[in-house]
């Protein structure tokens, strides 16, 4: 593994490269780390990051963003996206960021075309590439670049390289899109996604911090935490299961496994 200074030298040649750039942008880790290289290496005239704004983005993670850009100086642009009007993406089958992805880059790409930037990137990394990720398909589809993997960077270097830079996003728990809480096969729809949003708000709230995901189930949410925090929830269960049964939950477990990824995919999840 090369050291995450010789990593990031490499980054930062590699970009250099680029004319222009217009990048797809979450605030999440990756995408935030990418932004602001972008930023340092191509100035404000040559990149530009775009949120692609629906209901399946966390407002949290909307407010994130946006701080970063605001602390680095990044050109920030907010577009809609409507993969809830595609029926594929409702139906929510275990390719459904195939869909999301499609719809993003589908407003990207021209969007870039017309402001003469000429390189559409992404922030995936390198250890994306050997996992579930059907979206990964879309952006290949689309001719999206994705710098951070081309030249090897992993999440771990990535958060080093964050810290580095001054980043508050170094150390924040991975964040994706809202409709990845919700069990495939079951329809994504508004009012499941704000369940969802609401519920790991409230446990925010209460003060759990890292990584968590409150499952959509149908009837019930399955809460995962990181190992620690378990016990603290089952202490309070009575107390969390009656507030999420308030935004619509018949009832509330507790994973006594913990926080997984990809634990949807898992055969009993489904």
């Amino acid at each position: 593994m090369r050291p995450a200074p010789a990593r990031l030298e490499s980054l930062r040649t590699l970009v250099r490269s680029y004319p222009s750039v217009l990048l797809g942008y979450s605030g999440g880790v990756d995408s935030a780390f990418l932004a602001v290289v972008l930023r340092q290496e191509l100035g404000r005239g040559r990149m530009l990051a775009a949120i692609g704004r629906s209901p399946s983005y966390p407002d949290a993670q909307w407010r994130t963003a946006r701080d970063v850009a605001e602390q680095f100086d990044v050109p920030l642009l907010e577009i809609d996206t409507y993969e809830l009007e595609d029926a594929n993406y409702l139906a929510n089958p275990t390719n459904r960021c195939f869909y999301c992805k499609t719809e993003l880059w589908t407003r990207l790409v021209p969007l870039a075309r017309e402001r003469g930037l000429a390189v559409v990137c992404d922030g995936t990394n390198a250890d994306d590439l050997g996992e579930h990720r059907p979206g990964r398909a879309a952006g290949v589809a689309a001719g999206i670049r994705s710098p951070l993997a081309d030249v090897g960077f992993t999440k771990t270097e990535i958060r080093s390289a964050s810290q580095e830079l001054g980043l508050p996003t170094w150390d924040a728990p991975a964040a994706p899109c809202l409709s990845s809480r919700v069990q495939y096969g079951l329809s994504i729809t508004p009012t499941r996604l704000k369940q969802v949003e609401a519920g790991e708000t409230y446990l925010r709230e209460l003060g759990v911090v890292g990584d968590l995901r409150v499952r959509h189930l149908g009837d019930a949410a399955r809460i995962e935490v990181e190992t620690r925090w378990i016990p603290w929830l089952e202490e309070r269960h009575a107390t969390i299961a009656s507030r999420l049964v308030a935004l619509g939950f018949a009832r509330v477990e507790i994973d006594p496994r913990g926080y997984r990824r990809g634990s949807l995919l898992e055969p009993s999840s489904r």
